[in-house]
């Protein structure tokens, strides 16, 4: 057996475990409903993003170039955006009926009327545009763009005026892959992701700069998502080699704790009322019950499907979705699937 494949045996079983002794606990998901989605060909999701003022879901299809608009209060499909190479983060924004998408095959983020979905403008960054974080308060996008997929040794996360659609700045990061960001709003800090050189990156988002870098690898490498629970001071990030969710103190940057995880990941949510991080993977999702700042406990290894990596924690709603691809041999069709939280 190679080193990797009982890595992941013993991953697989110490979670099978985990979840075997709290066997007679309450689900703290329920599917309670599947929008089928006939259209899509093969080929995975990437990000979910909601307008909550206009009843809106968005899913970017990212093999398929596309973007479907859902209803949320009918929880149907009502629209497909289609004009796009890489499709895959963005944000709407209500106030000024106005949806940005970042595409990364064009290198750009796509500006759009959310009333027609009619392409209104774009914003040009470089290639492999991906990732993004949107700061309400001042209405910037940080978005991950070059690196290695740019034919580039370094990444980009660039500050994009979504009010004046221009870029106002572009902060360099010296390694060759970003993932997740995650903004601080009690003060000025960034958080990133930087699979390249597994550590997290920490900016200050005033001066556009590093100010500091925390590495990750001594516990686990290729970093993915990112979350954070800012009233505890407490970072999450996952990582796939081998599957985790690391813990990290905010002020410090020191690792709290570390936990397995469904290897597979991409997405991951905080959940503060119920104290509850989500990890979505190929085939589960990962709960964990957050006991206290420093302490944390799997709770549920919950069956979803294959490649089913793409979620979103709507807590106004008490629903988790989870975007299920297409893939020949494994999920004959491409669906939503609607959870309710359980308390």
């Amino acid at each position: 057996m190679s080193k990797l494949r009982a890595t992941t045996f013993l991953v697989g079983a110490f979670i099978l475990l985990a979840v075997g002794a709290r066997a007679q606990e309450k689900a703290p998901l329920e599917l309670v409903q599947s929008i089928p989605l006939p259209g899509l060909k093969d080929g995975d999701f990437d990000h979910f993003a909601v307008n909550l003022h206009d009843n809106r879901l968005f899913l970017v299809g990212e093999d398929q170039a596309l973007v479907e608009v859902f209803d949320l209060r009918a929880s149907k499909l009502i629209h497909t955006i289609s004009d796009f190479k890489a499709p895959h983060s963005m944000v709407d924004r209500d106030d000024v009926k106005k949806l940005f998408i970042v595409d990364g095959g064009t290198g750009e983020v796509k500006i759009y009327d959310s009333a027609s979905y009619q392409l209104t403008g774009s914003v040009k960054l470089k290639d492999d545009a991906d990732s993004m974080v949107y700061d309400p308060s001042t209405h910037y996008m940080y978005v991950v763009n070059g690196g290695k997929d740019a034919h580039l040794p370094y990444t980009f996360i660039s500050v994009v005026d979504t009010t004046a659609g221009k870029n106002l700045a572009d902060i360099k990061i010296d390694a060759d892959a970003v993932e997740a960001l995650a903004l601080e709003k009690s003060g000025p800090r960034l958080f990133a992701n930087v699979t390249g050189k597994d550590e997290v990156a920490v900016i200050d988002r005033q001066k556009r700069t590093v100010i500091s870098t925390w590495p990750t690898g001594q516990v686990a490498k290729h970093l993915l998502a990112m979350a954070f629970d800012e009233a505890n001071h407490r970072l999450f990030v996952t990582t796939r080699q081998p599957g985790r969710v690391i813990v990290l103190d905010s002020d410090s940057g020191k690792v709290v704790t570390s936990l397995p995880c469904v290897a597979d990941n991409d997405d991951m949510a905080y959940d503060s009322g119920n104290k509850r991080i989500y990890v979505s993977g190929s085939g589960f999702i990962d709960v964990f019950r957050q006991q206290n700042a420093d302490h944390y406990e799997l709770i549920s290894h919950f069956p979803s499907a294959f490649r089913a990596r793409t979620a979103i924690l709507v807590p106004e709603m008490n629903r988790y979705y989870l975007g299920v691809p297409r893939h020949v041999g494994k999920e004959k069709e491409a669906a939503v699937r609607i959870y309710k939280v359980l308390p």
